[in-house]
């Protein structure tokens, strides 16, 4: 099993293929596994995925699961693999993620960004209309978190999907409730209530921002802030999609971040 130490953690990673390195990043509680989809790519790029500290098949640790480390620890896998020039593809929490790490590092190992599926806050605020819960909620996910794991993730499945098999639907049960829920709880609230909105104009390389139009998760209109506030975006909708359209849609998916890649990087 392929591992990086990085920052005191084992980190799991898979990479295949050759050119241009395409780094993809998970959402909270999930893992590299919902990126199977676009292994194909491997023909074209190297494909690497990745799972943050506490997730997938990585290190359990029991501290640093806040975005800052998660930055740090994707700063150390880059150095230690020896990779620069890259398309960083994040999803929900993996696009947090990595605007906190150009909060920390900049863009200049960066040839592209692809952000799917997250805006800048999540959390409800006077001065941004695209708040998806406030505190009370919250509150109550972080009572489920320790208190009943199973109907957490079922929850958070129930929002993510437009109409997926079973099969799918038990591949992310089982990955969210692969999480601790000392390491949900933490990492699930750091996320919740980080703000971005200031760091989305300093992407300033061509990025490519996806929207699931039936998305039930977020305000799309916070992705599509994304994309009006981002110095080179272009933004690409998938009417059949919610959530996770690389997994709904992949085959359109995979050519609209071949395009983007072979054309605006």
């Amino acid at each position: 099993m392929p591992t990086e130490s990085v920052n005191g953690a084992e980190l799991y990673y898979e990479s295949d293929g050759d050119g241009v390195p395409v780094v993809f990043l998970h959402g909270v509680l999930m893992s590299s596994r919902f990126f199977s989809e676009q292994k194909s790519l491997s023909d074209e790029y190297q494909v690497i995925t990745l799972d943050f500290r506490g997730h997938g098949r990585s290190e359990k640790t029991e501290t640093g699961h806040t975005l800052p480390q998660y930055a740090r620890d994707l700063e150390a896998f880059l150095d230690a693999q020896g990779l620069s020039d890259v398309i960083l593809v994040g999803w929900s929490m993996g696009s947090l993620v990595a605007w906190e790490y150009v909060r920390q590092f900049g863009t200049d190992r960066f040839r592209g960004f692809v952000s799917v599926e997250q805006q800048p806050l999540d959390l409800e605020q006077e001065d941004y209309e695209h708040g998806v819960f406030g505190f009370d909620e919250l509150r109550g996910l972080m009572e489920l978190a320790q208190t009943n794991p199973h109907e957490l993730a079922w929850s958070l499945i129930d929002e993510m999907l437009v109409d997926e098999p079973n099969t799918v639907e038990q591949t992310l049960f089982d990955e969210i409730t692969r999480v601790p829920p000392p390491i949900t709880s933490a990492i699930l609230f750091d996320q919740s209530v980080r703000d971005y909105r200031e760091v989305v104009p300093d992407v300033d390389v061509p990025t490519l921002v996806c929207l699931g139009e039936d998305e039930t998760m977020l305000e799309n209109g916070g992705v599509e802030y994304v994309a009006d506030n981002t110095p080179d975006a272009q933004l690409e909708r998938f009417t059949n999609s919610g959530h996770c359209p690389f997994l709904e849609e992949p085959e359109r998916f995979n050519h609209v971040l071949s395009s983007f890649i072979t054309v605006r990087c």
